[in-house]
């Protein structure tokens, strides 16, 4: 038996589907998270794998304040979009996006096969994520982290 500081992904918890409010959370599809740094008991960053069936997207097109945020694909394919336009990855190509770069960024999965990735970033306190397509923020304060429309209103 695996025991820590090693863990098995496929006895880590799986959590399916989105955490933002709707009309969001339906338009993420197929779409499956296992938090392996959470799993290892990390606090400093985040380790997700995550695999998205056809027609799942990685997130709303969205770009962070203090948090940095890398993807690195093991498998599938997958559309990366962000405010340059669209680019095709697949296995084994990665992506990087710095804190507080106003680049927006997202992944879809237009293929007819899943798409597993690693998803890292760093865990910053007081970090805003904004979505520039959406009217849709997300924040965190003393009380926790909190979605709200882009006037500040909380869905």
């Amino acid at each position: 038996m695996i025991k820590l500081p090693a863990v098995d992904p496929a006895t880590s918890p799986e959590q399916r589907g989105s955490g933002y409010p709707e009309p969001f959370r339906s338009r993420m599809g197929d779409r499956s998270k296992r938090r392996l740094g959470d799993a290892c008991g990390l606090t400093k960053f985040g380790v997700n794998r995550v695999t998205l069936g056809p027609g799942g997207q990685s997130a709303l097109r969205h770009w962070h304040t203090l948090e940095d945020e890398f993807v690195y694909l093991l498998s599938g394919e997958v559309v990366l979009v962000t405010n340059e336009g669209e680019q095709v990855l697949g296995a084994g190509m990665c992506a990087g996006y710095p804190a507080g770069k106003k680049d927006a960024h997202h992944f879809v999965n237009r293929s007819a096969a899943p798409a597993t990735y690693l998803e890292i970033g760093s865990r910053v306190e007081g970090d805003n994520a904004f979505y520039p397509d959406d009217d849709l923020m997300w924040g965190e304060n003393e009380n926790g982290t909190f979605a709200a429309h882009k006037d500040g209103r909380r869905y």
